[in-house]
């Protein structure tokens, strides 16, 4: 047993750990063959881990973030079976303080301790510190070896800051000048996207990103995308909520403004797939395999935005018909069996991936990485785009179809 935490449970201190503490009561625990991680993170931490234990008997707060912080606590986390826990170098059932000559982390004894693991281990080797203080506050009782590395982190983070803001703050204002100069100049001189369209697609495109961030977050609550919202639940939750009743609002105002507009109604017919789309696909197809000399001409809308409108249209429906039954279970279990809302949140979560991966891998080429806009189509910005990516990927539209500037539909 342990002498030191024997004496203080003699001298009443009912904190002391037990043998139970260690090897838990009614399932009596070997750890004689426990993970690293395990042991440290399990079994030391539930004492050495508490803000009330250590600031009662005027103890070190940070022994175990350190510990996970050194490179013994990042290998065990990261699976390592052989890399050092609490327990190797304070020992078991003999833990004492480092003052006591008997203990094994003594500065008489750091050679031997150290020499288990690392054969040939120093004097000058057994002074190096396990517990460095990197994130903390700068204590007086800090070796000179850990005052050097915690002002060379100090420096280095405001030499990252400094350098990074530097270049970030010249390449913004850089990308300002050269958007502006772009904008403003005349080799855009074909409308692609009306005003009306524009809104609708910006506050589609802001509401579906915040959909994405704060519903993976909702499904990973210990992701750092998590972590970055803040620990608060409902705050995500809401967030959610509120963004999909955003999406919700403005896919019912483009419902309305593609029956009451002139260039909605337009805009529906000429999405609407027609028998040459298929020829396009199959011609397309042998273009890139190089098996076709030339590219198929393509009107307003090819396959590829047909697709993906219809695609955006059917995901809406789906996402929002499921985010409201599993939103208001209470009132659908009333009519549906309970099964009903558990595949609706499964529904729910693929089809986010689904929507996600194809933002991602289809939208994001076509309208960023494809060489003839990178880094951004700006007809998102102001409907504009040039005569050579028109003709190269719309030949064949007819200038009647091309949308009035403002286009905005006769709706409150």
């Amino acid at each position: 047993s342990n002498a030191f935490y024997r004496k203080a449970l003699a001298a009443g201190v009912r904190e002391a750990p037990t043998c139970t503490d260690c090897h838990s009561e009614h399932k009596i625990e070997s750890l004689a063959n426990g993970s690293s991680r395990k042991i440290s993170e399990d079994v030391c931490s539930r004492c050495h881990a508490s803000e009330r234990l250590n600031t009662k008997y005027n103890l070190p707060g940070d022994r175990v973030s350190t510990f996970f912080e050194s490179y013994h606590g990042l290998a065990s986390q990261y699976g390592s079976t052989i890399a050092a826990n609490c327990g190797s170098c304070h020992g078991y059932h003999k833990v004492l303080p480092s003052t006591d000559p008997a203990s094994t982390i003594h500065k008489n004894n750091l050679v031997t301790t150290c020499g288990k693991c690392h054969p040939g281990a120093t004097e000058q080797f057994a002074l190096s510190k396990m517990h460095v203080n990197l994130t903390g506050e700068l204590r007086r009782d800090d070796d000179v070896g850990s005052q050097i590395n915690w002002w060379v982190r100090k420096i280095y983070l405001l030499l990252i800051i400094g350098t990074i803001g530097a270049m970030f703050a010249h390449n913004f204002l850089l990308l300002v000048k050269k958007v502006k100069a772009h904008l403003g100049s005349a080799g855009r001189p074909i409308l692609r996207m009306n005003l009306a369209q524009r809104w609708q697609h910006a506050v589609l495109a802001l509401s579906f990103i915040a959909l994405a961030i704060t519903g993976f977050a909702l499904k990973w609550p210990d992701s750092w995308l998590a972590k970055v919202m803040g620990s608060s639940e409902p705050f995500r939750r809401w967030s959610h909520r509120v963004a999909g009743v955003v999406l919700l609002l403005v896919g019912l105002y483009h419902l309305i403004y593609l029956v009451v507009s002139k260039d909605g109604r337009r805009l529906v017919i000429d999405f609407l797939p027609v028998k040459k789309d298929l020829a396009d696909i199959v011609g397309t197809v042998r273009w890139l395999l190089g098996l076709r000399k030339e590219k198929p001409q393509i009107g307003r809308f090819g396959y590829a935005e047909k697709m993906e409108y219809w695609a955006v249209i059917w995901g809406t429906i789906i996402m929002g018909v499921t985010g409201l039954v599993v939103w208001f279970k209470m009132e659908v279990t009333q009519w549906l069996p309970r099964w009903a809302v558990d595949v609706a949140l499964t529904i729910h979560y693929y089809e986010a991936i689904l929507a996600c991966l194809a933002i991602i891998v289809w939208h994001f080429y076509h309208v960023m990485f494809d060489p003839d806009v990178y880094p951004l189509n700006l007809a998102c910005w102001d409907g504009k785009v040039s005569e050579h990516w028109q003709h190269e990927e719309h030949g064949l539209e007819k200038p009647g179809n091309a949308p009035t500037p403002t286009g905005r539909a006769n709706v409150p």
